[in-house]
């Protein structure tokens, strides 16, 4: 028997599995649309948004993380900017301790510079990894966005997403 391998499988990350530091951040719904939103205010946040991605123990099987969308509203002032990095924690075994890892990614043409990320806009912010990493039953992926909000900027995240090839 062979294996399936799916070439567009994608995964959302649910906004309520976010975790957020410091500033004010709320679940918020208005005409059925949720969003996790950040009140007008001067400071700096680190958001921890989890790639829930199906692991397995066997080599070349599970999710091969490719790339990751993270769409977001920035509607009132320009941000001072916002930056995003994808994280890997090897789980460690009894006794061990864990290990993080920084794949290199790569932002798309639309969101290269911080004067294209930080705009009054409507953004879906894509970022590719250098080299695709599998993701096996031991290993946590998620990314880190920093988000620096000048005093009146107030933003509206809206999804997050990774994309993969499964095989299983």
């Amino acid at each position: 028997m062979g294996y399936v391998t799916d070439t567009a499988s994608s995964m959302l990350t649910q906004l309520s599995t976010i975790t957020t530091t410091i500033g004010t951040w709320a679940m918020t719904v208005a005409s059925h649309i949720w969003t996790l939103n950040h009140s007008a205010a001067a400071d700096t946040s680190v958001l921890k948004i989890p790639l829930i991605l199906p692991g397995n123990a066997a080599a070349l099987k599970g999710a091969y993380l490719k790339s990751f969308d993270i769409w977001w509203v920035n509607g009132t002032a320009n941000l001072n900017d916002i930056t995003a990095v994808l994280y890997t924690c090897a789980l460690p075994g009894n006794g061990g301790s864990q290990a993080v890892a920084t794949p290199a990614i790569t932002y798309d043409a639309n969101h290269n510079s911080t004067a294209l990320r930080y705009t009054q806009a409507q953004h879906q912010m894509t970022m590719t990894l250098t080299t695709p990493i599998w993701i096996d039953t031991g290993c946590e992926a998620f990314v880190e966005l920093t988000v620096n909000c000048a005093a009146t900027s107030a933003i509206k995240l809206q999804a997050a997403r990774a994309n993969y090839t499964l095989r299983m």
